[in-house]
């Protein structure tokens, strides 16, 4: 499918036929492939600014929308798992060509579909970058009692997933932001974005995770001290699944990437620039 595309920051956003369905996403950089792919309820265009950092280094750049979100088409099955998503993207790495394997980025839900698609289609990754991912399996841990993510209520999502993807001191830069994709996704395909936020909730890779660790896929985890959408405990549970790979915690909450896109540019110097130029 051809349409005109628009260059943003870098950025070139146009849409791809992806398996008889319309695709949308942001292409930008020349180098080894990355791909990004986004939290919930938002695109690839939520993260403008932050992908452009990446674009100060060697590096092609691509940010789908997942299906349902954006102007990418919802999938036909109104009832998806995280393993369709990795499939797809899987199909979208053939139709944009890249050929051989890419680093994956992946934040919050994205971080969930990147781990998925290391293990489902192992040569498509050659590392994976999670940021502020779920799929840990722990929501609380108090002295011996443990409670997993399947346990955490409702409500308790309801109480902090405003106040850590709307930090206070950005407000008036995130919201406009995060509310451009996230209104429209939630009115265009209702069904994809409550269905995939009970994915979120529930979902639990830790066979997955310890697959990769036997299987030595190079994995960096970020996670944001104040984000409280992924609690520690949870952030915890993934790294002891990889088997304590390289980790690093920043300032800032769950959004923390789109809040302060520079402190992200300074992450990703010393993480995913030095792996691609050591590729």
């Amino acid at each position: 499918m051809q349409v005109e595309a628009r260059t943003v920051q870098g950025m070139e956003w146009q849409r791809i036929d992806v398996g008889g369905r319309v695709a949308d996403y942001g292409v930008g950089g020349e180098g080894p492939p990355v791909v990004f792919l986004h939290g919930w309820a938002l695109s690839g265009r939520t993260y403008r600014s932050a992908l452009s950092r990446l674009l100060e280094q060697p590096l092609q750049v691509f940010a789908p929308a997942l299906p349902g979100f954006g102007a990418t088409t919802p999938f036909e099955d109104d009832h998806p798992n995280v393993g369709d998503y990795a499939r797809w993207v899987d199909e979208f790495c053939d139709a944009v060509g890249i050929v051989g394997p890419a680093v994956v980025m992946g934040h919050s839900f994205g971080g969930a579909v990147a781990i998925k698609l290391a293990h489902d289609f192992p040569r498509r990754v050659r590392g994976l970058v999670l940021v502020n991912s779920i799929g840990g399996s722990r929501w609380r841990e108090r002295g011996s009692l443990v409670r997993s993510m399947a346990e955490r209520p409702l409500w308790d999502w309801g109480l902090h997933l405003p106040r850590d993807l709307l930090p206070v001191r950005q407000l008036r830069r995130v919201l406009p932001v995060i509310l451009a994709d996230a209104v429209p996704n939630a009115v265009r395909n209702p069904k994809t974005f409550w269905h995939t936020a009970g994915l979120a909730r529930f979902v639990d890779l830790t066979a997955e995770l310890e697959d990769l660790k036997t299987r030595r896929v190079p994995v960096v985890v970020l996670w944001g001290e104040g984000d409280r959408v992924i609690p520690r405990a949870s952030f915890d549970a993934l790294c002891e699944a990889l088997g304590e790979p390289s980790s690093i915690t920043v300032p800032g909450n769950h959004s923390w990437l789109i809040a302060d896109p520079d402190a992200f540019a300074e992450v990703m110097t010393n993480v995913i620039g030095l792996d691609a130029k050591s590729a």
